[in-house]
């Protein structure tokens, strides 16, 4: 595994869980707002965090750690991951993955093998821009519908979530990606914020009124819809 980050306690990215995040190196995707781009662009990762180390860490605090979060980058990419998560939950800890749902064979596999025991998976935009939004011209939606109904068809529990951000986002598109994901299922609306380490440019956040009506539009559609980061 090509560990390139990691944040020893956080009580925020595991729902419910005190964990610790790891990051991961490589992506499929090009989201001009992602506030990870040295994790995604070649050649910009930071050294390689040994995987002994990590272990080491997840030894030492058993008892004060719950879980363990993987991100990225996007970690379904990572060749080894299911050997890596497997060591994890032999240690004890339960496993949130985040992924775009670009792998859905990957997604799949882990869950039947019960490597992971919550998901977060971003929807980037409605269908008609979810190429733009991911900065992949082309991309084939079809990967992205069949991690979508696998998490809603499933006994998994997920999360989808949305960082929205202008120009990419707007009305309309909600009500496109209400219309698709409709259902019980819980999605966040996230605020974007500039993390200083951007793959694009000329983006800027919604204000707290435009995101409570992104959220009412929303709520027709998906209940348990809610803000983040504000």
């Amino acid at each position: 595994m090509k560990i390139e980050g990691l944040q020893n306690l956080t009580l925020l990215d595991y729902p419910g869980q005190v964990a610790c995040t790891l990051f991961t190196a490589g992506c499929d995707f090009r989201c001009p707002f992602c506030h990870n781009a040295s994790l995604v662009l070649p050649g910009q990762a930071p050294e390689a965090i040994p995987e002994e180390d990590f272990f080491a860490l997840l030894e030492k605090r058993r008892g004060v750690l719950d879980g363990v979060c993987v991100t990225g980058g996007e970690p379904t990419l990572q060749p080894d991951l299911p050997d890596f998560l497997r060591r994890v939950k032999a240690l004890g800890y339960a496993v949130k993955l985040d992924t775009n749902g670009g792998r859905p064979q990957v997604l799949r596999a882990l869950a039947e093998e019960g490597l992971v025991d919550y998901v977060a998976m971003d929807i980037k935009n409605c269908p008609d821009r979810y190429a733009e939004t991911a900065g992949v011209p082309g991309l084939d939606l079809a990967p992205i519908r069949e991690s979508v109904e696998f998490l809603m068809r499933g006994d998994l529990p997920f999360e989808f979530r949305t960082t929205v951000v202008r120009p990419f986002h707007d009305e309309g598109c909600f009500r496109a990606i209400g219309a698709w994901l409709a259902g019980e299922e819980p999605y966040f609306l996230q605020l974007f914020q500039d993390s200083g380490d951007l793959i694009g440019g000329g983006l800027s956040a919604f204000g707290e009124e435009e995101m409570r009506g992104f959220r009412q539009i929303l709520l027709n559609f998906i209940p348990n819809t809610a803000l983040r980061g504000i």
